[in-house]
């Protein structure tokens, strides 16, 4: 389990993280998402244990991250710009790895070159930056940690690796109850892969739930009538966002679902669809919620 407990970390006078409290449980896919600046980069770096907070606590396995060795050996952490040493090639990066991870699993590794066709006797720095970050994965994967932090993991990708990738991480969650944290402005990668969502806005974490449960409480609704929507019905329903299409409004509305439709379907509609939100309307709704100023939404 991975927990922070009232973390706050400043930059000289910059406030980065303003007391954060974050819990991930083992076997977890759990995505951070949030606005540019918004404190999601010094949020990793403390739980992989390159920073170190100003207050508060970073948890893993009940121990504090920072500076224990013993820990980090179960943590693997990829970040946006995935690091090796100058002029090392795979094989060399691997060598490397298995000395600081017991778990390493050298067949593992051979499979997983094979299966990402990687030259493993060419220099990484001359890769691309979609095939440095092939080759984060591999070394990542091949180490078998325990908890797997990810910036931005799937940038540069094209779709049938992305596919492989995702196959990879879901395959370790399932098998080895591999904890994952993704950090991403991805909004339908995250979707796509991960359980629980966490959103950080200006240091803090406004949002911490289940994905399906944060779908379930937020809808977007679309009406029609003969004479207009009842003004009493926008009362009830009080909706976050109302836009007009020709004789059809839409609504993007809080709260339980069969409510929601019983209200409605009262007020006899012509039309009245429930549709689906992504990930990435309810993000930019709920952001909208809290003062995070959106402009031209496309539905």
């Amino acid at each position: 389990m991975i927990e922070m407990k009232h973390i706050s970390k400043r930059f000289d006078r910059y406030k980065a993280l303003e007391n954060v409290n974050l819990s991930i449980q083992k076997g977890s896919i759990y995505g951070l998402i949030g606005s540019n600046g918004a404190g999601k980069t010094t949020l990793i770096k403390l739980l992989a244990g390159i920073y170190q907070q100003d207050q508060g606590e970073v948890i893993i396995e009940g121990a504090p991250v920072y500076e224990n060795i013993s820990l980090k050996q179960k943590v693997f952490y990829i970040p946006d710009q995935p690091y090796v040493f100058s002029h090392y090639t795979t094989k060399q990066m691997a060598r490397f790895y298995q000395h600081c991870y017991p778990n390493w699993d050298e067949e593992r590794f051979e499979k997983l070159a094979q299966l990402f066709e990687v030259n493993l006797q060419k220099k990484i720095d001359t890769f691309s930056k979609g095939w440095q970050r092939q080759i984060a994965f591999i070394l990542a994967l091949s180490a078998n940690p325990e908890f797997l932090i990810l910036d931005e993991p799937l940038d540069g990708l094209d779709p049938v690796v992305r596919k492989k990738v995702k196959n990879l991480l879901i395959h370790d969650v399932a098998e080895r109850e591999m904890t994952i944290l993704i950090s991403s402005h991805n909004l339908r990668e995250v979707e796509d892969i991960c359980d629980h969502i966490g959103i950080i806005h200006k240091g803090q974490l406004v949002m911490e739930k289940e994905l399906d449960e944060l779908k379930a409480d937020i809808h977007k609704v679309q009406v029609a009538y003969r004479d207009g929507v009842p003004k009493q019905l926008l009362k009830k329903l009080n909706p976050l966002h109302t836009e007009k299409r020709g004789s059809v409004s839409l609504f993007i509305i809080r709260g339980d679902e069969d409510t929601i439709a019983k209200q409605i379907r009262e007020t006899n509609p012509v039309i009245f669809d429930l549709l689906p939100l992504t990930l990435e309307e309810i993000f930019i709704y709920e952001m909208g919620d809290i003062g995070y100023a959106i402009q031209n939404i496309v539905v």
